[in-house]
């Protein structure tokens, strides 16, 4: 297959590319400076610039742009640059694919926080979006593929859960916290963490782009847990105590307005990907945790 990809240089996207090629797929990739590198090319999504021709021909799009969620506080400049890094770059492209062709799917990444806070209520696709600033991110994000999906390509909807990565995302953080004896549950420990393991998160994406599955799709792990359950967990496979809480007010200190989502979960489960066939590596919390740690 020959794969266009965004968002190369992120957790998720460096993964991808690296499977995908591994396993002797085509793998293109877009960014956002100059570039004289061979399967490489410039575009400016801010500005709708993208060379159509560069996408030609291609089996499938794969749209990971986004600058992180949880690098910066949420100043109103850095909210607006969570916004239009993703819809920029989902728009920019699903209108060239609209215009132009190029390739006949375009999978773009979304994420669970889609559904805001949703407390104890069990969360498939068809749950309603929420109304948190990141829920509306996520509607803004997914609507943005719109004129793809209007032409006939096949649109899928990436809702992201915590991915669990040695080298990224929310282990990177926490691991040395707990490794040093001073982590535990975040706020009441009651919220849900809808994990998903890198493994699974690359070969849900990679599953997904070979079936005709369209709309939103949960990459979450079988068993979602709560966060102090979570906490406990990892301490376990680490071997270290976790019984140190953080309460509520301390995270809204450390983070601002991020801390709202980080406070709130979503007890979301992988109906669809379930219903498609796809079958997961790690299908309980602690599997995941050892294979992707290593210990």
């Amino acid at each position: 297959m020959q794969i266009v990809l965004t968002g190369a240089s992120g957790l998720i996207g460096t993964a991808l590319k690296q499977s995908l090629r591994g396993d002797g797929h085509h793998v293109k990739t877009l960014v956002r400076h100059d570039t004289s590198e061979p399967d490489e090319d410039s575009w400016d999504p801010a500005h709708d610039r993208l060379d159509p021709d560069f996408v030609a021909g291609s089996d499938a799009v794969v749209c990971l742009s986004g600058v992180g969620v949880g690098d910066h506080r949420w100043t109103d400049d850095y909210k607006r640059q969570i916004v239009q890094s993703r819809v920029d770059s989902v728009g920019t492209m699903a209108r060239s694919l609209a215009e132009y062709g190029g390739a006949p799917v375009l999978i773009c990444a979304s994420a669970v926080g889609y559904y805001g806070d949703t407390g104890d209520a069990l969360v498939d696709e068809q749950t309603p979006a929420g109304s948190s600033f990141l829920a509306d991110v996520c509607v803004q994000w997914e609507a943005a593929a719109e004129p793809a999906n209007a032409a006939g390509v096949r649109v899928t909807h990436l809702r992201t859960g915590l991915v669990l990565a040695k080298h990224g995302g929310l282990l990177k953080r926490l691991t040395p916290l707990v490794r040093a004896g001073i982590a535990g549950k975040l706020g009441s420990g009651k919220q849900y963490m809808p994990w998903i393991s890198l493994t699974d998160e690359i070969a849900a994406i990679r599953f997904l782009i070979e079936h005709d599955v369209a709309g939103p799709v949960n990459l979450t792990g079988p068993a979602p847990v709560r966060n102090a359950d979570f906490t406990k967990t990892l301490g376990h496979v680490l071997r270290r105590p976790t019984v140190l809480p953080v309460p509520g007010f301390a995270a809204k200190i450390a983070l601002g307005e991020f801390a709202d989502d980080v406070l709130t979960g979503q007890n979301a489960v992988p109906k669809r990907l379930h219903e498609a066939g796809f079958t997961f590596a790690h299908n309980n919390l602690e599997s995941a945790l050892r294979a992707e740690l290593g210990v």
